[in-house]
């Protein structure tokens, strides 16, 4: 599921209540964390990608401290953007497919509207 359908879905559902009465968003945490329900695999592997992505990010640096082409350092900014985003659409579908599913079969109300919330904000901070 892309960030855009997603969007479009989170909207849908709450379409007209602008921010959610009495929710606090992003505030809460669950125990162990956020990554506690995040796979063994699934986690190693996005830590793996993000040690590559902090690899990249020093090569950059050092592409500016030797005063390398300006294009040059734009496409390596670019590609280390597409490797969040990548990361961060992994991370997002586990948070669909693990925290809001288990809100929505809650039946808790004000949990479900709470994950709405917070997917909201993260998703309208992501547009700035």
């Amino acid at each position: 599921m892309t960030v855009v359908s997603v969007t479009a879905v989170i909207v849908t559902v709450a379409a007209g209540h602008g921010r959610l009465p009495g929710v606090s968003l992003l505030t809460h945490i669950p125990p162990g964390g956020i990554f506690s329900s995040m796979e063994s695999e699934k986690k190693e592997s996005r830590l793996r990608r993000l040690r590559r992505i902090e690899g990249q990010v020093r090569g950059v640096a050092r592409m500016v401290e030797e005063d390398r082409y300006c294009i040059d350092i734009m496409t390596q900014i670019a590609a280390i953007h597409a490797a969040l985003r990548r990361v961060e659409e992994e991370v997002l579908e586990d948070h669909l497919k693990h925290c809001v599913t288990h809100a929505i079969h809650s039946g808790d109300a004000a949990e479900q509207q709470q994950k709405i919330a917070e997917l909201m904000e993260v998703l309208q901070r992501a547009r700035r």
